[in-house]
């Protein structure tokens, strides 16, 4: 190289390269956390794992590239396209040993290893590189570096859920994350260091090069087509609409039973929601129990009533079979939810339109923080009946949404005078702990509850617990249909609701802890209960 001068931006060159690699890799752990948290749910479990091993591969990495220091430009081409290929093909590769082999975690850790150690390699021979173009003290080179590193780390981590996600999802993102890796190696062999090369290391590193962009632009291609076979192994019957949003994947199957009716069931992270089979008796017993509930002066008036969750728009049908509802307002995270509830025929077939009748308002965000930014001296915008209807909590994020935290502002914050609630709570047979902590937590929050489970052939046993405020003497809200009772129920009436209130021995109370945001409890509790189902 010539004087510092001109080696200034050559080295300015190799930085802004350091940097885009640094993104790349903070973009192959971050694909690898979501991933985890949409197959296994375990969000913790997987940050935790996936971080630690990639930053003890770091390490591992680093100290097997100090033999390749004396040739690092060959070496710098043959581990970026190690990163490519094996982090560009890390999100593809551990879908593929869940949905086909039942197995995720194994394949995590492998993939984590292996990625993290070809990124720690990546370090070293940069650090050779850049004291290449001008040799000066080794702090000053490593602070140039590292300073690099860590801004191309925040572009990494800001891209990937804000550009990376949204549009191309976590497999088709890594993989655009390994052809830029693909780039910055030819961006330092053929500009930077194109007068240091022979022309048989030139021909060599371009072919290794486009063998790994290829394999990429491959992947890239096909990774559609894959990801709806693998996911296709993980249902029993052919997917008919399947959609990844920035919150959850979104799939529905189709099937015909036995006597040549549709069973239509949605999905969400693999999770399934409802049956078109027996979805009745699971939103009937949500619904109508607590409807039934609320004051005669509120009925009398037209009942205002709060959904949180349940943007399939089922439970939202229910409460507009009551002539005394006047409003309904729905508040659900995901827009896809809601609009796929509109518009799929076999969804709205379902609801039967709900969210489009005009006593319905839906709102998309997040329904903690909607809560909890409700204005508490609002009267006019406060609800006779809450009905509380989110996925099982078996992540982090949906155990926030079972705290004692959230009961209490929906008390405080939402609930008209005279008030009832409703959550769902899970199975008593299934995960009894689990469902026991529900009823524990929403007294921790300032509420009477009352315990009720039927029967839901798709799901099994499934629990509710019916609440109202614990304002001085007064007890839980009885249990009941309503008289007279909704017309045309197909499943509830008074004596399932009394059936429904006994709970046998071995799936009775239990002391069990409540949940706060600070001590998820039902988040261990989910877990243990179905992890032998």
């Amino acid at each position: 190289m010539n004087g510092p001068a001109a080696a200034r931006p050559i080295r300015a060159l190799l930085l802004l390269a350091a940097g885009a690699c640094a993104a790349c890799a903070l973009v192959y752990e971050l694909a690898l956390i979501a991933l985890g948290g949409v197959l296994v749910g375990a969000t913790v479990t997987q940050t935790s794992l996936v971080v630690s091993l990639f930053v003890f591969a770091l390490g591992l990495g680093a100290l097997a590239a100090k033999p390749l220091l004396k040739r690092p430009l060959p070496a710098f081409v043959a581990i970026e396209v190690g990163v490519a290929v094996a982090g560009g093909f890390s999100v593809l590769a551990c879908y593929a040993a869940f949905a086909y082999a039942g197995v995720y975690t194994p394949a995590v850790v492998v993939a984590s290893l292996l990625v993290g150690g070809l990124v720690g390699a990546e370090l070293p021979i940069l650090m050779e590189l850049l004291q290449r173009i001008r040799k000066q003290a080794a702090a000053r080179a490593l602070a140039d570096l590292t300073a690099a590193d860590y801004v191309g780390a925040l572009v990494g981590g800001l891209a990937f859920p804000f550009v990376l996600l949204p549009l191309f999802g976590q497999m088709r993102g890594a993989l655009a994350a390994g052809l830029v890796n693909l780039v910055c190696a030819a961006l330092i062999v053929f500009v930077v260091f194109r007068g240091d090369l022979s022309r048989r290391l030139r021909v060599g590193s371009a072919a290794v090069l486009l063998v790994g962009a290829l394999a990429v632009v491959l992947g890239l291609a096909y990774a559609g087509r894959f990801e709806v076979s693998a996911r296709q192994q993980l249902y029993d019957d052919p997917i008919v609409v399947s959609e990844r949003t920035p919150y959850q994947e979104i799939d529905l199957t189709e099937s015909l039973t036995v006597r040549g009716t549709p069973d239509v069931r949605l999905y969400l992270n693999g999770d399934l929601q409802l049956s078109s089979r027996d979805e009745y008796r699971y939103h009937e017993a949500l619904v109508h129990p607590v409807l039934a509930a609320t004051s005669a002066a509120a009925r009398g008036r037209g009942l205002r009533v709060l959904v949180l969750g349940g943007g399939d728009g089922m439970a939202v049908r229910e409460v507009l079979r009551r002539r005394d509802v006047a409003s309904v307002h729905l508040v659900d995270l995901d827009p896809a939810m809601t609009r796929l509830a509109r518009t799929d025929p076999r969804l709205r077939s379902l609801n039967r339109g709900s969210l489009d009748d005009r006593r319905v308002r839906v709102t998309n965000t997040d329904a903690f923080n909607w809560v909890r930014d409700h204005e508490q001296d609002a009267t006019d915008d406060r609800y006779d009946a809450v009905i509380v209807d989110f996925p099982d909590p078996d992540d982090q994020g949906l155990a926030r949404l079972y705290s004692a935290e959230l009961y209490g502002m929906v008390r405080t914050r939402v609930l008209a005078p005279g008030g009832v609630a409703v959550v769902q709570s899970g199975s008593p047979y299934f995960a009894p702990d689990a469902f026991w902590s529900v009823g524990r937590t929403l007294q921790l929050g300032g509420w009477r509850a009352r315990p009720y489970h039927v029967d839901v052939p798709t799901f099994g046993d499934w629990g509710f617990w019916l609440a109202g405020p614990a304002d001085g003497s007064r007890p839980a809200p009885a249990l009941t249909v309503g008289n007279p009772a909704v017309p045309g129920l197909r499943f509830l009436d008074e004596a399932t609701l009394r059936a429904a209130a006994t709970f046998p021995a071995d799936r009775g109370p239990r002391d069990v802890r409540p949940t706060t945001l600070n001590r998820p409890a039902i988040l261990d509790y989910t877990r243990r209960g179905w992890a032998d189902y």
